[in-house]
This record gives C-alpha cells, structure tokens and sequence, in this order.
C-alpha cells in the first residue's frame, strides 16, 4: 500500500514544481498539500474504502484547483504581461485530470451509484474537459434501465455538443430500452418540437418566416380588446402599399410556416401513438402530451386534442380522478370564478356527467372540493372588489345539493358527513345543522365520534345562552352523551368522555353516573394496553380534581380490579401517589409497581422507574432488591442497565 501511495505522489513532482515556480503556492504550503494527498490516498487505497473518502477528496481537490486559479489571476493583474497571452503549463492541466482520476477511481468502485456518475458527469459538463462522450458511454453501459441517463445523454448531445442526429439516436435507443418511462417519451417529443423550433426561428432570422411554435398566451379580454382596436396595431414588417408581389411573399412565408406545424403535428401524432401503445394505462402521460399541445401552436391542433380527449374518455371514464381532472381542465383559462360563467357550468357539467358514470364516495369528494375551492376563491375576490356582495350563494346551493345526492346514493363518507354539518354551522343555520346531525347519528354514522362530539356541543352551546341550565335541560344533555358514548368505541371516544367529565364536573350526580359508566365500558370493552386513550387514567384524573386523592384511590381501585389493566393506567396511578406524598403513598406505589411487573413483567422501562423509585423514596436494601428481581425476570437481563451512583451488593 505505501508504495503505491508513494509512487502516485511522486507523479505529482511536475506539478508541484510548477506551482511553486510560478509563484502560486509557497514552499509550506505545498508540504500541505502533499501531507493532505497522502492522507487521502491512504483512505483510497485500504481494503474497503467508502464513498465519502473519494466524495471528500474530489472537494478537497476541486476547492485546491479553484485557489489555483484566483491566485493565478491575480498575479496576471499585478503582472505587467496582463495584455500578452501566457502559455499554459502542466498546472493548469493537473487538477482537473487528478479530480477525473479520483471519479473513473469511485465509479469503478461504485458502479451502481447512479447519484456518483451523475456527479462525474455534471464535473465534466463543467470542465468540459473532452471526457464526457467516454463517461456517457459508461454509464449507459452500467445503467441501461435508467431512463434519466438516456435523457441526460440526449439533452448534452443536443444542446452542448448540438448533434439533433446523435440525440435523437439516444432518445430512440433509451425508448427501446426503457418503453415504460413516462419522462422518456415526454423528453423526446419535447426534442423534437424544440428542434423545429429552431429551424423555423433559424428560418425568422434569415428573414424567411414569421413567429414561432410557441403558443402566445393571452387572455381572452386581451384578443377581444385587441380584435377590437386593429387600428392600433401594426407589424414591423407590414408595408402601407401592398402590391401583388407583397401578396406573393406573404403566401409563400405563410407556406413555409405552414410546413413546419404540419411536421410538429406529424411528429406529435407519431410519438403519441408510440407512448400510448407502450403506456396504455397511464394517464398522467397523456395529460402531459396534451399540456405540450395546449403551449405549441402546430397545425390540425384542435384535431389532435379532441383526439387526445376522446381516447382519455375512452380509456379512464371509470377513473373519478380522470373527471376531476377535466373539469379542472376547463377552469383553467378562467381568470374568475363566477358560477354563472361558462366554465364554471361546464365544469360542473363535467362534474354530473362524472356522477352519472362513476357514483362513488371519491367522485363527491373531488366535486366538494372543487366547489369549496371555488367558494373560496370567489369570497377572496368579492374581499377585494365588493365586500358587501355575495357572488357565492348560488355556488352554497348547489354544493348542498351535492351533499344531498351523495347522502341519498349512499355516498356519504364520515368525513364529507362531518364538511356537510360545518357547512350549515359557517352559514349560522344552527337548526338545519342540529337536524341533519341528529339524523346521520341515529343512521350510517351511529359510531361516528366526531359527528356525535358536533351534536353534543350544538346542544351544549344552545344550553350556554341561558345562564343556569334547567334539570330538564341537564338530563337532556346527559341523555345524549350516554347515548353517544355506548355508541362509539372506546378507544374513538376520547375527546366524548372528556366533554362529558368537564360539562358535569361539578354536578355530583351526574358525575358519579359518569364513573361508573367508565367502569362498565371498561369492563366490557377490556380497555387495556393496546389503545391509545386509556379511559380509566382520564377518569381517575377527573375524580382527584373534584373530590381529592381519597376518592380517587378507590376508584383506581375499581379500575384495576377489572381484567387486565392497561400499563398506562398503572404509570398514572403511581404518578398520583407520588404526587400525593402523604404516608400512604409509598406503600400504595410499592403495591401498584408490584401489580404491574406482576402483568408486564418484561417491559424493562417498567423495572428502571420501579428501581428509581426505590433509590429515590424507598433504602438501598429495598433496591437492591428490586434489582436483582428485574435480572432474575427479564428474558433480556442485558437491557437492565442502572446508573452507576448505586452499587449493587
């Protein structure tokens, strides 16, 4: 090994040499540097080098090179010789060719690393250093399937090196290669179009043509303004005297013109084709081809996109994405979001058309939001324009329709039940809010914890008008809450139970029927360890807040006498008693730590609190003890590991 390293530093004799004759570097400063190669050869040369070892050196090297390169030219700015031009030297060639040895080292190394080549490929872009033919041509052999190095390949070919000839021979070899590559087939018709691009802007600048492929975007307000005021407008080239011959050239240029969209469209029609024989279920393909076709003006455009609309109808009419993405599609050249403008009709009739073909949960989904985002946008409009206007009722109405016939079809989600209530709650309609959630909860969503927790405090924030709620009012209340609660499961009924502790904390009778409701749903539901709400803690907590740690001891008591308490109930009880601190509390603790190692007797988190508890409240004997039981019941003794401030004995 060392005498490989040697000989690879005394190749860098002549360079170094150079430098310090050229005055670049100093004499120490040039120790350095061969002191830093050294330990970067080293790295290179042990039995496994890693990545980051040749990623670290090519940094090391590339900022070296760029030092070089500053002090070079500043030494030509104090030199007199600044207008004569000096011929370079061996330094000047040195570290780009040690940093191209470094990556052919690392992709030897490292042949799969698609992210290392594309690293060496952009240094040689940059350098461009006469390698990159030689890299491109490893990197397809290494990496075939990658359709990324096709494209790569194909871009540098025909905008550095300019070969359309080469590019395309690339682009269709990757396509041979990798048919299924959605980026691919969009690249090369991107290739293409942009090649005729050229030729027809190569042809404007000889003064043979007019205009581009590309499409002039322009608002509809600004053709029809424009339209309107010709006499405005008048082109560069256009002549006041118009003769036969001036005839004669116009035709002829519109001809040519007309030569280079009728090649754009054949060449779009027969990538299409290729990409929807070789992709026929992508769907995201074809919307791409026909963004390209909406951004270039080619000739039979409105052809081709008819065509192109019918064959994603043909083929993805049972997709509710597909009818999303149309009606979107038809609102994207509308600057407003009226609901009487023709978009936006057309976009719901898309929407309908969808419904009549696709019934399904997701196709309400997407129309809701699309009419909410509709709504939205119009309400920020009328901010800026009119504030006291409403452009969006007609909009409302129709999104309560759609909630209506995806109530009646049976396609009402929980989530879009939840949207339907808050709709008529934003609105202040309060009663049609309570009546339709009062209808979905006796109905499909009888186990729905949010839309019960929205009924309950509809009904909780009419009784929070009047100061004191009358009995009949309180019963009421109390009526829905066991209802919803013997309804939801307990592990989705959190945020019920809670509201249920904090609305009747402080009414004694309810309280108590509240607690020993927990017990009996605990009991039968066997809220252990494995949901994430653990009802009896919240119970527990509520009862030491109202009526203090005696009454909360014996209903923990209650709680853990069921089958098979939760491990977070038994943590929360043992916080009670440690917070509690009267004389009872340690021992109760004891008992409890002893109860829980009894049930999870290999939970090694468990054991360390029981021993920190001892080392805190309790004497040395007492955890000693504690730990020699956690080595002798831990299956895995070697995870018990103690701080090193008590010595076990």
């Amino acid at each position: 090994m060392a005498d490989v390293v040697q000989y690879r530093l005394e190749r860098m004799v002549d360079e170094l040499d150079d430098l310090e004759r050229k005055g670049i570097f100093t004499r120490a400063e040039i120790g350095e540097i061969v002191k830093q190669r050294r330990k970067f050869e080293y790295r290179l040369k042990r039995p496994s080098p890693l990545k980051q070892d040749f990623i670290a050196y090519v940094d090391y090297e590339s900022q070296l090179d760029e030092l070089r390169r500053l002090r070079k030219k500043a030494a030509s700015l104090q030199s007199d010789e600044t207008k004569t031009k000096k011929k370079k030297s061996v330094s000047d060639f040195a570290g780009v060719a040690k940093i191209v040895e470094i990556y052919r080292l690392a992709t030897m190394r490292f042949k799969g690393d698609i992210n290392l080549w594309f690293r060496y490929l952009e240094f040689c872009r940059e350098k461009r250093n006469g390698r990159m033919k030689k890299v491109l041509a490893q990197v397809i052999r290494f990496h075939p399937k990658v359709a990324a190095v096709w494209i790569y390949a194909a871009a540098w070919e025909f905008d550095k090196n300019l070969n359309v000839v080469a590019a395309r021979a690339l682009m269709q070899n990757g396509l041979r290669v990798c048919p299924n590559s959605e980026d691919l087939w969009v690249e090369y018709l991107r290739m293409e179009l942009t090649y005729l691009n050229k030729l027809k802007a190569r042809r404007v600048a000889l003064g043979e043509g007019v205009g581009s492929l590309v499409r002039d975007e322009k608002t509809v307000e600004e053709e029809k303004w424009q339209g309107e005021n010709k006499e405005l407008f008048m082109s560069l080239d256009e002549k006041v005297e118009n003769d036969d011959s001036d005839v004669e050239d116009a035709e002829d240029v519109n001809e040519k013109d007309d030569i280079f969209r009728e090649k754009g469209s054949n060449v779009l029609q027969a990538i299409y084709s290729g990409a929807t024989e070789a992709l026929p279920s992508s769907f995201e393909l074809r919307k791409r081809f026909l963004e390209i076709l909406e951004a270039t003006e080619l000739a039979h455009s409105d052809e081709i996109r008819n065509t192109i609309l019918s064959d994603l109808k043909r083929d993805f009419s049972k997709d509710p994405e597909y009818w999303n993405w149309l009606a979107r599609h038809e609102m994207s050249k509308e600057t407003g979001v009226e609901f009487a403008s023709p978009q936006m009709q057309k976009a719901i009739q898309v929407f309908e058309e969808g419904l009549q073909t696709v019934t399904s949960s997701s196709m309400f989904e997407m129309y809701i939001k699309f009419l909410l985002e509709a709504i939205a946008q119009s309400n920020d409009d009328a901010d800026e324009t009119s504030p006291s206007s409403n452009p969006t009722g007609e909009c409302i109405s129709h999104l309560i329709n759609v909630y209506e016939k995806a109530d009646e079809t049976g396609c009402l989600t929980e989530e879009l039940a939840n949207e339907y209530v808050s709709l008529y709650l934003k609105l202040g309609r309060t009663h049609e809010a309570q009546k339709l959630a009062e209808k979905l909860c006796s109905g499909t969503f009888a186990g729905s914890a949010n839309l019960w927790f929205t009924r309950v405090t509809i009904e909780t924030r009419s009784l929070s008008k009047n100061s004191t709620p009358s009995k009949a009012d309180l019963k009421s209340v109390f009526e829905l809450l066991s209802n919803a609660l013997k309804k939801v499961p307990i592990s989705e009924s959190e945020s019920l139970w809670l509201m249920a502790f904090e609305f009747f904390g402080h009414q004694r009778t309810y309280f108590d029927k509240l607690v020993e409701m927990s017990i009996l749903s605990v009991a039968k539901g066997n809220n252990g360890s494995d949901h994430v709400f653990s009802l009896g803690s919240a119970v527990v907590k509520f009862v030491l807040q109202t009526k203090g740690s005696q009454s909360a001891r014996e209903i923990y008591k209650r709680f853990l006498a069921l089958p098979r308490p939760g491990l977070a109930l038994y943590k929360d009880c043992i916080e009670i008693e440690t917070n509690i601190g009267d004389k009872d509390s340690l021992r109760n603790a004891r008992k409890l730590y002893d109860s829980a190692v009894a049930s999870y007797s290999q939970d090694v988190e468990l054991w360390k609190d029981y021993y920190s508890l001892e080392m805190k409240m309790g004497t040395s004997e007492t955890a000693n003890g504690v730990y020699w039981r956690a080595r002798k019941t831990l299956k895995e003794s070697a995870d018990f590991i103690v701080g090193s401030d008590f010595v076990v004995v």
